[in-house]
């Protein structure tokens, strides 16, 4: 199997200039797809501050629909200054669906990019042609739990020093991979394997953009998406499942009750964390090439 890649910058309206990546089949077009072109698959990352990573999730499904992703405003190569809103960001989706020529796109999140998938169709509920939230959001106060388990999964030692760390008022190259790969580890099911995927996260994903993870994050607090379910009924798509691993340390019980809420099926992926498809790739991999293929395509009905 063999694959097409490109890559772009789109304008946006107020200047700001975001980088993309679109990965697909190199073969003939496939002609069985029904119901008119197959709307593309748009992978949003999580952080907020991070750079894109989720090139491994784009191969799962690229020989079946093109798949685009990019690096938000203000990370990895979409440099950018200026104050991060959520509204800011829903738009900028709304702008490169347009540059993609994409009258509608299969949204998949992860983590934070769940929330935003979320958010994206709460505004543009017709633009959406479905939507799978990979671990998030969440809902209720699921953050105390997140951080009683964390810690649970560290030494006394660990917890000290990342306590450290985050309060240095300036931190060097190697404290700052020291620091993620502390914050990461934990975030894996095997505590071995995982420390070295955060320790390869930590310098891959780089630099974080920590005024953009505070800016964002404070407005997820002011403005939950708790108090959006009743819209969320109303403009997710017919097609939205949830995702989650059963060893995330966010408790996959507040991930269950938006679902329950919402009545919509979520996927529990037994012996994985919060990034699923590096512990159990195969399961993930399934459930993605399931949910793309019954995904409806860009029209919902031939002319």
């Amino acid at each position: 199997m063999s694959f097409t890649e490109k890559q772009g910058l789109a304008s946006i309206s107020d200047g700001a200039r975001v980088h993309w990546t679109a990965l697909e089949d190199s073969g003939p077009p496939d002609a069985g797809g029904g119901g008119g072109r197959r709307a593309p698959v748009v992978l949003l990352h999580g952080g907020p501050g991070l750079p894109g990573y989720l090139g491994d999730v784009a191969a799962m499904v690229a020989d079946l629909v093109p798949v685009y992703r990019y690096d938000q405003r203000g990370t990895g190569r979409s440099p950018w200054q200026g104050r991060h809103t959520l509204t800011r960001h829903v738009g900028d989706l709304a702008e490169l669906l347009d540059a993609w020529d994409a009258p509608r796109a299969v949204l998949v999140g992860h983590s934070y990019g769940a929330d935003l998938a979320a958010r994206f169709c709460l505004a543009h509920p017709d633009r959406a042609a479905a939507a799978l939230l990979m671990c998030g959001p969440f809902l209720g106060d699921w953050r105390a739990g997140y951080r009683a388990e964390r810690n649970r999964r560290m030494t006394e030692a660990r917890r000290e020093r990342l306590r450290v760390l985050e309060e240095a008022p300036h931190r060097t190259e190697e404290q700052e991979v020291e620091l993620l790969t502390l914050a990461w580890f934990t975030d894996h099911s095997d505590a071995e394997r995982g420390w070295r995927w955060a320790e390869q996260g930590a310098r891959r994903r780089r630099p974080v953009n920590w005024c953009m993870n505070r800016e964002l994050g404070a407005a997820g607090r002011a403005d939950p998406l708790d108090g959006h379910l009743d819209g969320l009924r109303e403009r997710l798509p017919a097609r939205t499942e949830l995702l989650g691993g059963c060893d995330d340390p966010r408790p996959l019980s507040a991930l269950d009750a938006l679902a329950r809420s919402l009545g919509l099926p979520l996927a529990r992926i037994e012996g994985a964390g919060h990034e699923p498809w590096l512990e159990r790739p195969d399961a993930v991999r399934a459930c993605l090439r399931r949910f793309v293929r019954a995904a409806p395509g860009e029209r919902n009905s031939l002319p």
